[in-house]
């Protein structure tokens, strides 16, 4: 039997709510640098907060037709591939796209899309439907484009697994690789849900956080005491993921090694959050990439800013890091740039990566009342330099009870 293979990220890239150039927003995110504002649906006279990109398709879509025909979330997807893509460097040759894939996740898919056919079909006219509707809101489009824009003929893998999606889709090509079925993976999500119809969706479960009264950009709180919910974002991150002996040979900047992952379910309820079942996912990446808990020197945290998962997570890393679990810093990032759901975990997971590579931590934003429940240490207000930052957790979690953990490393 082969033995399993060394896994390295050569390239990353992303559409935030803080923009499009990754070392851009980690800069803003370490300040603490809130990207919540407030979004507005004219033709509803509804508004909410949200941390929206800002993003402009024509930058890297030619002409008004191919916009058209590309839903904002497949946009998003593209752009940040062809910048991770363009980030590694990559030389394509024949034999390499035969090897290579691309693994993606998502929540939500096209729902500008769907949203628009429905209210073409019920308010205006139901014989006028865009022809191109089923392939613009297909939840397997964006990693479709991308495998036609680079000749790639390897694995072709969707996910949709709530909140967890991106971060599984990045632990499965992951897999992939190690195992021999891929030599390069681009690997990653996207969401793209600031819809309408969305936002009342979600106000319906009364978990959004209400706008705060001192600003938007201050609605959400994880881990503090006056936390009330969670913030919705868009966007989109994708890594490119290399067998390391490759990587090396062609001389690829890596930014580290993914060395585990671990993915568990609750099985207790469909959106009750679990200690055991969070705490499982975390075990599972830590003995997957023969990890020490020890070894660990930052978690970038699931952290919603919901009452329930933020002290449930607190308990689980616990669990899992014992003592040790009040010395690593651990950070919620969605204080700034909100939860982008099926996109979270990759956004997330590249931003652990930055943190590796400055050997600094971004902070839990407006965490100023402590909760006694949730007592780690959060890095509140501004990041915080970590010298011989060597190993970091990213964690996401998920209603459905799926839950999904990640492991770096330096390489």
């Amino acid at each position: 039997m082969t033995a399993p293979r060394c896994v390295v990220v050569t390239g990353l890239g992303v559409v935030s709510p803080h923009g499009t150039d990754p070392e851009t927003m980690f800069a803003r995110l370490m300040k603490g640098e809130s990207a919540i504002g407030r979004v507005s649906f004219e033709e509803h006279a509804y508004s909410n907060i949200a941390a929206a990109a800002p993003f402009d398709p024509a930058r890297d879509f030619t002409g008004q037709k191919r916009i058209e025909n590309v839903d904002r979330v497949s946009q998003f997807s593209i752009s940040a591939a062809a910048a991770a893509v363009a980030d590694a460097r990559i030389e394509w040759t024949e034999e390499l796209r035969q090897r290579s894939g691309v693994s993606f996740g998502t929540g939500m898919g096209s729902a500008g899309a769907l949203e628009e056919t429905f209210r073409q079909v019920w308010q205006h006219d139901p014989e006028r439907v865009r022809p191109l509707t089923v392939l613009k809101v297909m939840s397997n489009a964006s990693p479709g484009h991308i495998a036609i824009q680079y000749g790639l003929s390897g694995p072709d893998l969707t996910f949709s697994c709530a909140c967890s999606s991106s971060a599984i889709s990045i632990g499965e090509a992951f897999r992939q690789i190690r195992h021999n079925y891929a030599d390069l993976m681009i690997a990653g999500g996207a969401e793209a849900a600031l819809t309408y119809t969305f936002f009342r969706s979600w106000d319906a479960m009364h978990v959004l956080a209400p706008a705060d009264p001192a600003g938007a950009s201050a609605s959400c709180r994880p881990f503090a005491k006056n936390r009330a919910g969670l913030v919705l974002g868009e966007g989109a991150a994708m890594v490119v993921l290399e067998e390391r002996e490759g990587a090396l040979r062609r001389g690829a900047a890596i930014y580290a090694e993914l060395v585990g992952y671990g993915s568990s379910n609750d099985s207790t309820h469909i959106t009750k959050p679990s200690v055991e079942g969070q705490a499982h996912a975390m075990k599972l990446a830590l003995d997957d990439g023969g990890v020490a808990p020890d070894e660990v020197d930052y978690v970038n945290a699931h952290g919603t800013a919901t009452l329930l998962n933020d002290v449930t997570e607190t308990r689980a890393l616990k669990e899992v890091f014992g003592q040790r679990a009040y010395r690593i810093p651990v950070s919620s990032t969605k204080s700034m740039h909100g939860h982008l759901l099926g996109g979270a975990g990759a956004l997330e997971f590249a931003i652990a990566l930055l943190a590796l590579r400055r050997e600094a931590v971004p902070p839990t934003a407006n965490l100023e009342i402590l909760d006694p429940e949730c007592d780690l240490d959060y890095v509140p207000g501004a990041g915080r330099a970590v010298n011989g930052l060597h190993c970091v957790m990213s964690n996401s979690f998920a209603f459905g009870g799926t839950n999904a953990v990640l492991v770096a490393r330096r390489a």
